[in-house]
């Protein structure tokens, strides 16, 4: 059984250490800086067996050169169609990537959209998906479109709900105040507000979360509510034909009046 051990990086990034219950090897996510990433391993005495990349963007591949001068060992997986620094494996959707030492299997699901390129990892009851869904939210579009970021939401929808998400940031709570723009009577919202002030007053996280939980209160993943569609026409100020136009209307909103 794998243990995930949370690296905080920058302002509100967080970095992923996978390891087991033994704790003598481990698989980092994400590393966008070094420093913090180095110093956990020494304090914990974890050697690390790889790098697992989702998208290019340097706060997920920043720390990768010194980490691999400081292991050059490592090896380091990422999405084939994106520039990642050293990358020993390009992985595209349905590729598996198994640990020995961790007895520890993920697939790489494609969830193209934040970037044209963005990939997750999906095993062990946990999706590491970067910057695709966050807490509440989801990733702006940079170089992907509105379409296939609705679409790899979708995807991960049809997940297990108890899925356990470990995204990059710490962005759950404000997040959270776009979707009660979007069902400003939403109990679920109101309640999760509470509780991510808790853990965040106590020096805790808000992530992971479930996927049960994003159901309850992302509005990316509610584009079928009647209440969220009839939000995002009154925004849009037209009839919206598809889910991916509600989709497309609230991330045009939260881009343009929120964030």
């Amino acid at each position: 059984m794998i243990q995930v051990i949370r690296i905080p990086a920058f302002t509100d990034n967080y970095i992923w250490l996978i390891t087991n219950e033994a704790r003598r090897y481990g698989v980092l996510v994400d590393p966008g800086s070094a420093a913090p990433v180095l110093a956990e391993l020494e304090q914990r005495q974890i050697e690390p067996l790889a790098i697992l990349i989702t998208h290019k963007h340097n706060d997920h591949i920043g720390g990768i050169n010194a980490i691999r001068e400081k292991y050059p060992h490592i090896e380091i997986y990422g999405p084939a169609t994106e520039e990642i620094p050293h990358r020993d494996h390009a992985l595209t959707e349905g590729d598996l990537v198994h640990f020995d030492k961790l007895d520890a299997t993920f697939q790489v699901m494609d969830v193209f959209g934040h970037t044209a390129g963005h990939i997750a990892y999906h095993g062990e009851a946990s999706l590491f998906c970067g910057d695709t869904i966050f807490g509440a939210g989801c990733g702006r579009v940079f170089d992907g479109t509105m379409e296939d970021l609705h679409h790899a939401l979708h995807r991960i929808a049809q997940l297990p709900p108890e899925t356990l998400i470990y995204c990059a940031h710490e962005y759950t709570l404000d997040n959270l105040g776009f979707a009660k723009w979007v069902e400003p009577d939403n109990k679920d919202i109101d309640e999760r507000q509470e509780d991510c002030w808790e853990l965040l007053d106590s020096g805790q996280a808000t992530v992971p979360f479930t996927l049960e939980m994003e159901f309850k209160t992302n509005p990316f993943l509610r584009t079928h509510i009647p209440e969220v569609i009839a939000k995002a026409e009154e925004v849009a100020g037209r009839e919206l034909a598809t889910q991916s136009e509600v989709f497309a209307a609230l991330r045009i909103w939260k881009d343009t009046e929120y964030d």
